[in-house]
């Protein structure tokens, strides 16, 4: 196996997790959280909030098992140690194979949709995404070094949008009672697709996902066992903090009902009503900065996915996929892997929104939910194995992390298609079972 050379810092680390997270998801669920929360802002902020909390105490778990163990891909790393090879495998192979390129397909969705605004087009969505895709992995493919500083970068400047809308509006909705209004008025346009609280947090959690991706770069981290816990805790506590100011400045100068209609342009409309429409038109450009750095991200996941299932020696050509290129230190062929799925999940989204599979399959959230589960099963290993924890690591903060887990997962239940997409998940995890020795074999 070639390994990956020691090149990111505490502050790539942070702005991995921060980067990641605060992206598409804080701009385009904030109609979807209000909509199944029966309009209602209280329901909706809780949502927010609970989604918040099971994030932070989620990566402080995660945090005191990163201290312990620090090998190629984070929380493959940790369900291997917890449940043997062969459970840390079919972990990767789902996060390879499903996870991470459906999220790819979804973000690059989203910032060609912004994009397709910004530009005034009516059409040329799809034709974007799939440039969006293509060119970040060539970025990751070609020069991971620069990709990691577009992640940095990219994570400064997409707070801008954010606090403006949170400064601005929190403040104009205080003078004009706006935010009370909106407190005490529910939204009368709500749809009948809404689903109560439990939904309202599982739409929260496409926002605060994403963090997790951050463990794959444990290998390229400098004294990685001191970084990544402090980049998980510090990361998620400063999005959560930000999400609310966030949301509080929409509610501030739209009406819920307002915040339904505009849809995923209720942050520029905010500030193009207080100050211009020119104003708008460079904040969707930054929102646009904020889903691409989001983008890079989770490509940075997804181009190292078959490399971590190839470093143990597991799965079709092992060889082949964990090549490393001397040059630039990429995962080269891994990479290509990744961006061929990322494609075939883009195909899958474009076939939502044209009535292909009869329902809406949300590949933006079920993947999501599966992925809890197997959170679950570490707090277990964790409270069983960490006995020189106090009581609070060791079994309080897994229990509550647990507890936010299921509650996720129960609103993923109630989503459309959620049979099928775990029917397609096994097939895919089966096929995985069915590979993972190939290359012990071969």
């Amino acid at each position: 196996m070639e390994n990956l050379e020691k090149k990111y810092g505490f502050w790539t680390a942070t702005a991995m997790v921060v980067g990641i997270v605060i992206g598409s998801g804080v701009f385009f669920k904030a109609d979807d959280v209000l909509n199944a929360a029966g309009g209602s802002l209280t329901t909706a902020l809780t949502a927010w909030i609970i989604g918040g909390l099971i994030m932070v105490v989620t990566a402080f778990v995660f945090a005191n098992i990163a201290t312990r163990i620090e090998k190629v891909n984070g929380v493959v790393d940790y369900f291997e140690e917890a449940y043997g090879e062969k459970a840390g495998y079919l972990v990767a192979w789902f996060l390879t194979f499903i996870y991470y390129p459906t999220l790819v397909a979804v973000l690059a969705w989203v910032s060609a949709n912004y994009t397709v605004g910004l530009l005034g087009l009516k059409q040329g969505v799809w034709p974007i995404s799939f440039f969006y895709l293509t060119g970040f992995f060539l970025l990751n493919y070609f020069s991971p070094v620069l990709a990691g500083k577009w992640q940095v970068t990219s994570t400064v400047i997409k707070l801008i949008p954010l606090g403006l809308v949170a400064v601005v509006g929190g403040v104009a909705g205080l003078i004009s009672g706006q935010t009370m209004q909106n407190f005490v008025h529910a939204a009368q346009s709500v749809s009948s697709s809404g689903g109560g609280l439990a939904v309202a947090t599982l739409s929260t959690a496409f926002a605060y996902e994403g963090w997790i991706i951050a463990t794959v770069i444990n290998a390229e981290l400098k004294d990685a066992k001191r970084t990544l816990p402090r980049a998980l805790v510090v990361g998620t506590i400063v999005v959560m903090a930000i999400y609310m100011l966030y949301y509080m400045g929409i509610s501030g100068v739209l009406t819920n009902d307002q915040v339904l209609t505009e849809g995923d342009a209720a942050p520029v409309m905010v500030i193009s009503l207080i100050f211009s429409k020119l104003s708008g038109t460079i904040l969707t450009v930054f929102v646009i900065i904020s889903c691409l750095g989001t983008l890079n991200g989770l490509i940075m996941g997804s181009a190292r996915g078959m490399y971590s299932i190839a470093s143990r020696n597991l799965g079709p050509k092992a060889k082949f996929f964990s090549k490393v290129n001397p040059k630039t230190n990429s995962t080269i062929n891994s990479a290509l892997i990744g961006y061929f799925l990322s494609c075939m999940w883009l195909v899958v989204w474009y076939g939502n929104f044209n009535g292909w599979w009869g329902q809406f399959m949300d590949i933006s959230e079920l993947p999501i939910a599966f992925i809890y589960v197997i959170y679950i099963s570490i707090y277990i290993w964790v409270m069983k194995t960490f006995t020189d924890l106090g009581s609070i690591s060791r079994f309080i903060c897994p229990m509550l992390a647990g507890a936010g887990s299921l509650y996720i997962i129960w609103g993923a239940i109630q989503k459309d298609m959620f049979i099928h997409f775990l029917a397609i998940s096994l097939v895919i995890i089966g096929s995985g079972y069915l590979l993972m020795n190939s290359s012990k074999r071969s």
